[in-house]
């Protein structure tokens, strides 16, 4: 349900939004609270709290003063970054470098949520990991595939956002073949780079994601739902998602080697 707190593993709090397109589908939002192995914690990806929702996060974070941070992680989600920001002002701002462009007048801090510095300051409680053979942005700012996925090292929680979908809808979305199942984001064609290996070099990130994140205990995916993993079971679905691009890829290679 939209609008509520919700922990889904142990120290990680989902927050689920509402997204509406063409201001009628809800497709969703989600942002993350997580608590820190140091007592702190941090939100990754900005959301407008609703008042009851704010008064649950501040008996957490006593007041706001244990959040420490937010972290933007996907590029395109900037709709809340002000409102989170004004809400916490003493949390550490981390966007991407889309999200400076867009929102300058807000206190960014200078290290980049897609930068492997992030890992430097926040790497004892995450790993994070950036899509190969796509960009970050692409130049078609309607293609929304890649973002940074954040992986809870403590509860096993994969926080994502478009790069991994798994939906969980009602009618009409529940006529999607993807439904209920994990999926990479249907932009992927679009959103390849136009160069030889970019289709490789995807392909071999994705499975090193799955191999790294192996243990992994569950997913807050794009849009609104949560995946539980059985043990081991994300290297498997990961490889389904990869086995149902592959005309993609081969497509991909077919015309630029």
């Amino acid at each position: 349900m939209t609008g509520r707190l919700t922990e889904i593993g142990e120290g990680f709090w989902r927050v689920s939004g509402d997204f509406k397109l063409g201001g009628v589908i809800n497709l969703g939002t989600q942002a993350s609270l997580v608590h820190l192995a140091d007592g702190n914690y941090v939100f990754l990806d900005s959301y407008t709290l609703p008042d009851d929702v704010k008064r649950e996060v501040d008996l957490l974070t006593d007041g706001g003063r244990r959040l420490t941070a937010i972290l933007n992680l996907h590029p395109f989600h900037t709709l809340h970054c002000e409102w989170m920001q004004n809400a916490y002002p003493d949390a550490r701002l981390y966007g991407t470098a889309r999200h400076k462009r867009k929102l300058p007048q807000l206190p960014w801090q200078d290290t980049l949520c897609e930068d492997a510095e992030l890992a430097d300051k926040f790497g004892v409680d995450f790993d994070f990991k950036v899509p190969a053979g796509v960009p970050l942005v692409c130049d078609d700012e309607n293609v929304h595939f890649s973002s940074v996925l954040a992986l809870h090292r403590s509860s096993g929680t994969i926080h994502v956002d478009d790069t991994l979908v798994y939906l969980d809808k009602g009618f009409p979305l529940s006529l999607l073949a993807m439904i209920r199942r994990l999926d990479f984001h249907p932009t992927l064609a679009k959103a390849l780079e136009p160069r030889a290996g970019a289709a490789d070099a995807f392909r071999e990130w994705a499975i090193a994601l799955g191999t790294d994140w192996a243990q992994a205990k569950r997913i807050a995916a794009a849009h609104n739902a949560v995946l539980e993993l059985e043990t081991e079971e994300f290297p498997t679905l990961v490889g389904e998602a990869l086995g149902r691009v592959k005309s993609v890829l081969e497509s991909h290679r077919s015309e630029y080697g």
